[in-house]
């Protein structure tokens, strides 16, 4: 867009009155700008004299012309996919094709050993086994336990025991050490008594 109040194009190509034309020529000089837009117009101007001259066309193409017809190729694929029946075929077939190669390409099965037969009484005769041995287990634990109890009982009662006796020893022994000295106080006083009355003995 310039920036003269004048359209350049006008005056690139001479369209513009003498007066116009000596303002804008002195406008140009001044204005960085617009001497830019008017090499803009001398490149376009160039660019388009370069191009060669060509005839103009007799008549319009038209779209039934072979020029505008698809080839072979498109041709039949447009007639594959515009099909509903063809459509379903060629669907049918990519998958019947895609199974065959599956079954070609898949590894076989590796055959499965049978698991032996195992008979009723077989299988009652273990279950008795297990049941057994589960029961003698948990009766050996409980007369174990049972046993370490008893143990720990009787511990505890025998020191219990010793205790309480070594108690009613230290108590007999305090009852006799009360009872020597009420003895040793009574004959003390008797042996008092004695002297003051003139018995000596």
């Amino acid at each position: 867009m310039s920036c003269s109040p004048f359209d350049l194009r006008d005056y690139y190509f001479k369209d513009l009155a003498e007066n116009a034309r000596r303002l804008t020529e002195v406008h140009v000089k001044t204005c960085a700008h617009c001497r830019e837009e008017l090499d803009r117009l001398r490149g376009t101007e160039t660019a388009l004299l370069a191009l060669p001259d060509e005839e103009i066309p007799q008549r319009i193409g038209f779209v039934s012309d072979p020029v505008f017809q698809p080839s072979a190729f498109r041709r039949g694929w447009d007639a594959l996919w515009g099909s509903a029946a063809r459509l379903g075929f060629a669907s049918a077939a990519t998958l019947s094709v895609a199974l065959l190669v599956f079954s070609l390409t898949r590894p076989v099965p590796q055959a499965s050993v049978p698991a032996p037969a195992i008979s009723r009484t077989a299988l009652e005769a273990d279950f008795s086994k297990r049941l057994n041995d589960a029961v003698g287990k948990a009766v050996a634990e409980s007369e174990s336990r049972q046993a370490r109890q008893t143990r720990e009982l009787l511990a505890a009662s025998e020191t219990r025991h010793a205790l309480e006796t070594q108690a009613m020893m230290v108590r007999v022994q305090e009852y006799l050490d009360v009872e020597k000295k009420r003895m040793n106080t009574l004959l003390l006083a008797s042996n008092d008594a004695g002297s003051a009355n003139g018995d000596v003995r």
